[in-house]
C-alpha cells in the first residue's frame, strides 16, 4: 500500500472518530451515522479497501442480532408491556428508598435481556411521571434509570450494543458470557443503590411514606404475552448454546407474525440509523487496520502491555470516555486477537467499556437519553450531579470487575 493510502486511511479514521467523539462538525450538520457511512464511503473511494473488502469488513452477525433484539423491543413497547411494569411497581411501593430499590432492579434487570439504550428510551418518562406526581426530587431516580441500565446490561451479550460485538467477536457462548459477567453487573447495582442513598441522604433516609395510588396503563393483552412468551424462548435457546444472532433474528421476525399490529408500528420504534453506523464503523475499522496495523505496529500495542486486565481495562474506559464505546471497541478488535488469552481480553473489554460509561454524563447513550427526555420536561441533569454519584461507581465497579475476572 502506498504512503498517501495509508496517509488517507488514517485521516479517514481520525476524521470519523473525531465526529463521533463531539458529535457534529461545524458549519455541517452531519451526525455520528453520518460519520460512519462518509468515513466507510471515502475508504473505498480513496482506493484503501476494494468493494470486496467492504463487504467482507461487515459484521452481519452483530446486525442481524441487534435488529432482532430491536424488533422485541419494539413489540415490547407497542404492547404497553413498560407501562404494567411502572402500574405494578407504584402500586406496590410506599418509601422512597423501595421505589429506588424497585427502579434500580427493574432498570438492570430489563437492560440485562433487552438493549439498555431501548430501556431507557422507555423507562425516563414513565419514572419521571411518577417521581413529579409524588412530589420527590427527581435527580436521583433518574440517574438511577441511566446507571442501572449501563451496569444492568454488562451481564449478557444481547445487554448492549458493545456486548453484542464482543459476542460475535470473542464466539464466547452466552452462558460463560452470563457466568462471567452477571456477577459483577449484580454487585454493580448494590453498589450504585448505596451511593445514591449516601449521595441523597436526605431524599431517601426519611420517615415518609407514599400512598401507593397509580394510574392504571392500557395495555395490549395478548401481544404483551406473546412478546413475554417469546423473549422467554429465546432466553432458553441462548443458554443451550443456540446461535445468539439466529436466535434474535428468528424471535424478532415471529413477532411480526400478527393480526393485531400494523408492522409499520415496529418498523418505526427501530433505531435503523444505529445500524448504519455500525455498518460503516465496521468499514472504517477495516480500512484503518489494513492500512496501519502492520507487525511493527502491533509489537508496539503490545509495549502497553494490554494483556494485563487492568491496562486493557484502562486503555477501553478512556477510550470509551472520548469516542463512546461502540467505536472503543472496534478500534481495539485488530489487537485482541494478538493478546495471550483472547477470550479472557474480550470480557474486559465488554466489562470496562460498559462501565466506563457511568463516569460522565456524556460517557454513555443511556445517559444522554435519559437526560435528553428529562430535559423536555423540565428538569435538567447537570454534568456535576451526574459525576458526583458516577465517577466514584465507576472507579468502584471497574475495580470490583477486575478482582472478579
Amino acid at each position: 500500500m502506498s504512503n498517501a493510502t495509508t496517509i488517507a486511511a488514517v485521516a479517514i479514521f481520525v476524521a470519523t472518530y473525531t465526529v463521533l467523539a463531539v458529535g457534529k462538525i461545524p458549519v455541517y450538520r452531519i451526525d455520528r451515522t453520518g460519520a460512519a457511512l462518509l468515513g466507510a464511503s471515502l475508504m473505498v473511494g480513496t482506493g484503501v479497501l476494494s468493494a470486496e473488502e467492504a463487504y467482507a469488513a461487515f459484521n452481519f452477525d452483530t446486525i442481524i442480532l441487534l435488529l432482532g433484539m430491536m424488533i422485541v423491543v419494539a413489540n415490547l413497547r407497542v404492547s404497553g408491556f413498560f407501562g404494567v411494569v411502572n402500574y405494578w411497581v407504584l402500586r406496590h411501593v410506599r418509601h422512597p428508598l423501595a421505589l429506588l430499590a424497585a427502579i434500580v432492579l427493574v432498570c438492570g434487570t430489563l437492560s440485562a435481556v433487552l438493549v439498555n439504550d431501548t430501556v431507557c428510551l422507555v423507562m425516563t418518562p414513565l419514572v419521571l411521571d411518577a417521581v413529579l406526581r409524588l412530589n420527590r426530587n427527581p435527580i436521583p431516580y433518574l440517574l438511577a434509570i441511566a446507571m442501572a441500565s449501563n451496569i444492568g446490561s454488562v451481564g449478557t451479550i444481547t445487554g448492549n450494543p458493545q456486548n453484542m460485538i464482543v459476542g460475535s467477536l470473542s464466539h464466547i457462548s452466552y452462558a460463560a458470557f452470563v457466568v462471567a459477567l452477571a456477577p459483577i453487573a449484580a454487585a454493580g447495582l448494590v453498589l450504585m443503590f448505596v451511593l445514591l442513598v449516601l449521595v441523597y441522604r436526605g431524599e431517601f433516609l426519611t420517615a415518609e411514606r407514599f400512598d401507593g395510588e397509580a394510574t392504571p396503563r392500557r395495555y395490549n393483552r395478548p401481544l404483551v404475552s406473546k412478546t413475554i412468551l417469546v423473549v422467554i424462548v429465546m432466553i432458553a435457546l441462548f443458554f443451550l448454546g443456540q446461535p445468539v444472532p439466529k436466535v434474535a433474528i428468528v424471535g424478532g421476525a415471529f413477532l411480526l407474525l400478527t393480526r393485531r399490529v400494523n408492522p409499520g408500528k415496529i418498523y418505526r420504534e427501530i433505531d435503523w440509523p444505529l445500524l448504519v453506523m455500525f455498518g460503516g464503523l465496521f468499514v472504517v475499522i477495516a480500512g484503518f487496520e489494513k492500512a496501519v496495523v502492520t507487525p511493527e505496529t502491533a509489537a508496539s500495542i503490545g509495549r502497553l502491555h494490554l494483556e494485563n486486565a487492568p491496562a486493557l481495562a484502562g486503555v477501553t474506559a478512556v477510550l470509551s470516555n472520548l469516542v463512546s464505546n461502540v467505536p472503543a471497541v472496534l478500534v481495539l478488535k485488530p489487537f485482541v486477537p494478538n493478546l495471550s488469552d483472547p477470550q479472557h481480553a474480550w470480557l474486559v473489554i465488554a466489562m470496562a467499556s460498559t462501565l466506563a460509561g457511568n463516569f460522565t454524563m456524556v460517557g454513555s447513550v443511556a445517559n444522554l437519553i435519559v437526560a435528553y427526555r428529562a430535559a423536555n420536561r423540565g428538569v435538567a441533569i447537570s454534568f456535576w450531579a451526574h459525576f458526583i454519584v458516577g465517577a466514584p461507581l465507576t472507579l468502584a465497579t471497574l475495580a470490583l470487575g477486575l478482582l472478579w475476572l
